[in-house]
């Protein structure tokens, strides 16, 4: 019996330093490997959110030159009003009760301050609720009618 005692100590122990071995090989294998050298992408890569409330190209590339005209430049006149074309239309609508962030996004009070604009000279009728709903939507469009013409679009 202290013979097979022995003999399961001495498989254990080799079966240890086999394990082992073959741990110590796979780590200098993965050493040997060669790194990967390509530069790291810091570019962007997710495309400018775009939001033009129902506004057709046309209709939004003459709202984008209005912007421009009166000094709050909305970038690319491309006809998609992207954040820097919300930025110039916060900025613009500070004269019609916006008072937060020029953050280019088209939350309540960018819309209840649009809608206030709207209402102005554009013919918006419904309420000033933050909503962009089919009102505002269609007075939005009659604003981008009016500088698409105007500005040759």
């Amino acid at each position: 019996m202290r013979l097979s005692t022995w003999k399961r100590t001495v498989v254990s122990g080799v079966a240890v330093a086999g394990i082992a071995v073959g741990t110590l090989a796979g780590a200098s294998a993965a050493a040997a490997a060669p790194v990967n050298t390509a530069p790291a992408v810091t570019a962007e890569i997710a495309p400018q959110a775009v939001e033009n409330l129902g506004l057709s190209v046309r209709q939004a590339k003459g709202l984008q030159h209005r912007l421009q005209v009166v000094g709050h430049n909305p970038g690319a006149i491309d006809g998609y009003l992207g954040t820097n074309s919300w930025k110039a239309l916060q900025r613009s609508l500070r004269t019609h009760g916006y008072t937060g962030a020029i953050d280019g996004i088209v939350g309540p009070n960018t819309i209840r301050a649009l809608q206030r604009a709207l209402k102005e000279d554009f013919g918006y009728t419904g309420a000033i609720d933050g909503i962009a709903g089919s009102g505002t939507r269609a007075a939005f469009a009659r604003c981008g009618n009016h500088w698409a013409n105007q500005y040759g679009y």
